[in-house]
């Protein structure tokens, strides 16, 4: 622990679990129907971060890159779940889970990796503190956008089949016929970070940042961290929206540039 860094009892997190339990009666009070969400969600965070802790304090001791890479694979597969899970319609067969995954893995990895070797190197380079939280910053955000592009791609493509099969019927290859709705889907992924970055330091200030201040670190060292994770955290969500949304686009057309919705099924 640093110096400076206060501790927190279990009393103290209790206490402030107490603002959970106030936002569940209010949604128990006001028909909300959301309190059981609420505190399953919140008994949910105490379990994955409890375990979270004891498998990181494990790695740290260990430093192992098999340990470290199967660690990195095991959040990269939860992650891909979770953006399935957020599609109101999906892509059939392997693709439902394979494509969100395979593109938050190839774009998550490849800033994680970048990172570690150019700008931070730890020594080794694949050091679990430096690695998992890094990635695990990285990914939650690439996840975000990849969910939020695949969505707006999918459903926006069903809502204009009509103008898309006219635009493919009058000879337009698909890149064309689906141009809006590429750059809609890119559009809808990339907001977000564009918002936090807008954001960032007049309205909010980032996690890590004020992790790094609370834990005593100088202010303007938590600064350029933090503005190296921004960029990172951009720079994967790009490239990750990039792909999904292109490989999504060209797996509902076929050779003959026709519009193949067989190949989307709802998630109801």
């Amino acid at each position: 622990m640093a110096p400076d860094m206060i501790p927190l009892s279990y009393g103290d997190l209790a206490l402030a679990s107490l603002l959970v339990l106030l936002n569940a009666a209010l949604s128990f009070g006001l028909r909300l129907r959301l309190e059981g969400q609420l505190l399953i969600a919140a008994v949910r965070m105490v379990v994955q971060l409890g375990l979270v802790g004891l498998v990181l304090k494990a790695l740290f001791t260990t430093v192992s890159p098999l340990l470290t890479g199967i660690t990195a694979l095991a959040m990269v597969l939860f992650a891909g779940r979770e953006v399935f899970a957020r599609q109101e319609k999906r892509l059939g067969g392997w693709w439902t889970y394979g494509l969100g995954t395979a593109s938050m893995l190839m774009a998550a990895m490849l800033v994680t990796v970048l990172a570690l070797t150019t700008q931070i190197q730890p020594d080794p380079w694949y050091h679990p503190r430096f690695a998992i939280p890094i990635l695990g910053m990285i990914l939650g955000n690439t996840m975000t956008g990849i969910a939020l592009g695949l969505n707006t791609l999918t459903t926006t493509i069903s809502r204009e089949r009509v103008a898309i099969e006219a635009r493919l019927a009058l000879g337009h290859p698909w890149r064309d016929a689906f141009g809006n709705v590429i750059r809609e889907a890119m559009r809808s992924g990339l907001i977000p970070i564009v918002n936090a970055m807008a954001a960032t330091g007049l309205v909010s200030l980032p996690g890590m940042m004020t992790g790094q201040i609370l834990a005593g670190a100088e202010p303007m060292h938590a600064i350029q961290y933090q503005l190296l994770i921004m960029f990172l955290i951009a720079g994967g969500t790009g490239l990750g929206v990039f792909m999904a949304v292109l490989v999504g686009a060209y797996r509902l057309t076929d050779s003959r540039h026709r519009l193949r919705l067989d190949r989307l099924h709802s998630s109801h």
